[in-house]
This record gives C-alpha cells, sequence and structure tokens, in this order.
C-alpha cells in the first residue's frame, strides 16, 4: 500500500508537477486548491505528508498548518511548505505554526522526492 501525500497548492501546474513528480516515485497523491478545499478533504484518508503553498485565495498555507495542528489525527504529520518564499521571517513563521520543513519553488523533481524520502521514506 503506497503513502498518501496530500499536496495543496492553488496553481493546477503546481499540483500536476508535484503530483505526478511523486506518483512516479510510488506514492498515491490526493490534490487539494487551497486550505478550505485541503481541510475538506482531510478527514476522509490517512495522509503520511502534506505539501502546501505558503500564499493561496480562501486560506493561505500558515493558517492551513495552525488548522491542521489541532486535529488530533494529523497533529504529527509531516508538512512541508512549498512555495516562493524564501525570507527568514516567513520560513520562522511556518516553523512556529508546525511546519516540518521548507522547500523553495522552483524545485527539481529529484529534490522533492530526496526530501519527501528523507521524511516518510
Amino acid at each position: 500500500m503506497p503513502k498518501t501525500i496530500m499536496t495543496v497548492d492553488d496553481s493546477a501546474s503546481v499540483r500536476q508537477m508535484v503530483a505526478y513528480t511523486l506518483k512516479e516515485a510510488g506514492y498515491s497523491v490526493v490534490e487539494a486548491c487551497d486550505g478550505v478545499d485541503a481541510l475538506s478533504k482531510i478527514d476522509g484518508d490517512n495522509f503520511s505528508l502534506i505539501i502546501t503553498d505558503l500564499n493561496m485565495p480562501k486560506m493561505d498555507g500558515i493558517t492551513l498548518i495552525k488548522e491542521l495542528r489541532v486535529k488530533p489525527k494529523i497533529k504529527f504529520t509531516p508538512i512541508l511548505m512549498l512555495t516562493t518564499e524564501s525570507q527568514n521571517e516567513k520560513k520562522m513563521e511556518g516553523k512556529t505554526a508546525g511546519a516540518t520543513g521548507w522547500i523553495v519553488k522552483p524545485f527539481k523533481p529529484e529534490q522533492l522526492v530526496a526530501v519527501v524520502k528523507k521524511v516518510i521514506g
């Protein structure tokens, strides 16, 4: 049974690229277009990892992480930020909210897979 990863990004092309990369590496992927969409899909599945963008409409990545960290089922699930933001203040804000790690876009597919394997195997 492959590990399931949720990818959250308002850009369809980024979601497709992340999903394709992860599926090629043997993972199962659920896509969400923003934080609100992610929260609506989160309870129906067991996720090994969540990868979220920072800047999204309706609910940004930091707010999403805060919402997820209070859910007992996903309180300890690793969450990676995948974003164009690279400022230390944003990274600290993400870490404080409960982000496990930070990947800056644009990313190389092999870099994403390497980080995912490091975090969840």
